[in-house]
């Protein structure tokens, strides 16, 4: 462990490979914004429905079901996220926040009081991985989200992420992570042992793995996080040197290269969505999970064949398919897998073992521009802030990352063992947050005139009206300095037309059904609200804005334009 840095002095995290990564200065932490703090010190929300004991041991099922619109009958009439509604208070309609945050849930974050802070400091999806943990401690993750949710009046989402079928190491033996040095022997098997493990063994969940390897072969470990090359082959068992030293964490990918290519043979036979996923799946189901992120897509057919599955199994368009791209496979059936699903996911990691690491960032840049072209959200993934799971600062280098895929106008950033399993969680999405607000504040006071040439994605005339509205008043919204779009949507797609927009102004979703309210949460720009509205669209207007100026996020003389998509026209007024 290195010695603490002096005050004002530069940290330096290890440099596996060579290069020194330069840290920022490491100062005081920065206070909280006023918002932040007021909202730590809140008495428990008004909608609290039940004890906050912590003896209490019903869970979401003893809630009274809403009816057919998602809508309980002790529910107030309006329902923002908690921290949304601080800090539109606290800083008005042009400071807040549009790029949206997945954090990833673990035993860093899993506590009540954890995940509360995490929800205070922005977190809009909180993700579970499947590769770690059994299902009773997802469950519990899941039911304490929807309970924060009910009791302190957030709206985060749950999204669970697939294990997926391809090659990874085992449990570590119950390490949390294991360092591998420069010159070290390790055994990677397919045998199983009894715990603990023999020293420097990596148990591996592919049994023709010693049958496939050569020496050798290059094995890279997470997407290059360690590398060794194997040196001997002794029945299930291969013998390899550690090249290139780093952290092996539990269940981690395992890709092997030889003569300078990745060998993809035994991973293009296996499938997609593993029997162990198809369980996971059905639990995440039962659970009422938002979002299924699922690994190692290779084809759009697996996203429609799982997209039927759910839809049988009663959930429909209430929850949403991510596509992770994160193999060759997927590279090749891009622009049809991102057809196909709800949005997509750039896992940078896994995608950084299998393709030239140079590619990584144009690529990251196509699926971006992809995605918003077919209306689909896409989520910026891996190693965002990899330094902050033993450091408190990033490098320079993860906060210019950070920034660009703000600047591409991504929807959504990720924390993966950021938050799940680094000492700094808190503050790993602190930068996540202050840096996105930064560089969407410089793009729109430099790129106000942002040329809007988005490609048709409308497949009827009715949809094509309500597209051609949301463009509209995008454009009118930049071009008068509105300060809000306000658009009531039933199913959420007109919502999502103005997100692809990237408007200057937020804008606010107004919606009857929780589900959809939590998946919007995903999208670029928009703030969701849960609201009973009618079809008359003057009465909704009137009520909406009473409602809102009681709670104080909006004023009157605020510039708005108004649509729907019951009534397709756009409107433009004060608010009274």
């Amino acid at each position: 462990m290195a010695a603490a840095a002096p005050a004002n002095s530069l940290l330096h995290a290890p440099a596996p490979r060579g290069a020194a990564a330069t840290r920022l200065p490491l100062s005081p932490p920065e206070p909280a914004p006023p918002f932040l703090l007021r909202l730590r010190a809140r008495r428990p929300h008004r909608r609290l429905l039940r004890s906050t004991s912590p003896t209490a041991a019903s869970d979401l099922t003893a809630f009274p079901p809403p009816n057919p619109n998602g809508i309980f009958a002790s529910d107030p009439p309006i329902d923002v996220d908690a921290a949304t509604e601080a800090e539109l208070r606290e800083n008005g309609f042009r400071s807040t926040r549009r790029t949206k945050l997945v954090c990833t849930v673990g035993p860093a974050t899993s506590s009540p009081d954890q995940l509360e802070a995490l929800a205070v400091g922005g977190m809009n999806v909180a993700r579970l991985n499947m590769c770690h943990g059994d299902r009773e401690w997802h469950r519990a993750a899941i039911r304490a989200v929807r309970r924060l949710n009910e009791e302190k009046g957030f709206a985060v989402a749950v999204m669970m992420d697939t294990e997926g079928s391809e090659i990874h190491m085992g449990d570590l033996g119950g390490a949390s992570s294991v360092k591998a040095e420069d010159g070290e022997v390790w055994t990677f098997s397919v045998r199983s042992f009894e715990l603990p493990l023999p020293e420097r063994t990596i148990n591996v969940n592919y049994d023709g793995f010693a049958e496939d390897v050569r020496v050798g072969d290059e094995l890279l470990v997470d997407g290059g996080m360690a590398q060794f090359e194997v040196i001997e082959k002794i029945g299930p068992d291969v013998k390899c040197r550690c090249t290139d030293p780093g952290l092996l964490l539990p269940r981690a990918n395992l890709t092997f290269w030889r003569d300078g290519s990745i060998v993809r043979e035994r991973n293009a036979m296996l499938p997609t969505i593993s029997s162990k996923d198809w369980l996971d799946i059905d639990f995440g189901i039962a659970e009422g999970v938002d979002f299924i992120a699922v690994s190692f897509v290779k084809s759009a057919e697996v996203i429609k064949h799982l997209k039927s599955y759910i839809a049988a199994r009663g959930r429909g368009s209430d929850l949403a398919v991510i596509a992770k791209i994160e193999s060759i496979d997927s590279l090749k059936n891009l622009e049809e897998i991102i057809r196909a699903s709800d949005g997509a996911m750039v896992a940078r990691g896994d995608m950084g073992a299998q393709v030239p690491l140079e590619q990584v960032p144009s690529i990251q840049q196509k699926i971006v521009q992809l995605c918003r072209q077919l209306n689909k959200p896409v989520i910026v993934a891996s190693q965002l802030l990899e330094s902050m799971i033993e450091y408190p600062t990033p490098t320079r280098a993860e906060v210019a990352d950070v920034s660009e895929a703000v600047r591409q106008r991504a929807d959504a950033l990720m924390l993966s063992g950021e938050s799940a399993m680094g000492r700094y969680p808190d503050k790993a999405l602190s930068v996540l947050r202050s840096v996105s607000l930064r560089i969407e504040k410089w793009w729109r006071e430099e790129k106000r005139h942002e040329a809007l040439e988005l490609q048709s994605v409308s497949s009827s005339f009715s949809d094509k009206i309500s597209e051609e509205i949301c463009n509209s008043a995008a454009k009118m919204a930049n071009g008068l300095g509105v300060d809000a779009v306000f658009v009531f949507t039933k199913t959420g797609h007109m919502a999502s037309l103005l997100s692809r927009c990237r408007s200057d102004c937020p804008v606010f979703a107004f919606t009857t059904s929780t589900s959809v309210r939590r998946r919007l949460n995903l999208q670029w720009g928009l703030i969701p609200f849960r609201l009973s509205f009618s079809d008359d669209m003057e009465s909704n207007l009137n009520r909406t804005f009473s409602l809102l100026k009681a709670r104080g996020m909006i004023q009157s003389g605020d510039l708005v334009i108004a649509l729907s998509d019951m009534l397709q026209s756009i409107q433009v007024m004060n608010v009274p």
